[in-house]
């Protein structure tokens, strides 16, 4: 039981410090000047349109994923 807790330990460090850099790794909401200069939201762009196939959606899905798996194996240790 403790080989799992352990591991179970090590994964989930893994996990945290693999969160803290993709969030950090993700860009604002806010457009800044930029957006105020453009005048426009930038809802219907093509970028905004099409942005779960760049590399903003990739890391926007795999913090939902690591996020959920942060939690599960919150939940996981407090029960072991």
């Amino acid at each position: 039981m403790e080989k799992i807790r352990a591991i179970t330990i090590i994964i989930y460090i893994l996990i945290c410090v693999a969160l803290s850099v993709i969030v950090l790794m993700q860009e604002g909401e806010s457009d800044g000047l930029s957006g105020a200069i453009g005048g426009g939201t930038g809802s219907d762009t093509y970028w905004s349109k099409n942005k779960g196939r760049s590399k903003e959606g990739a890391v926007e899905k795999a913090t939902k994923y690591l996020a959920f798996l942060f939690i599960a194996l919150s939940v996981v240790l407090n029960l072991i």
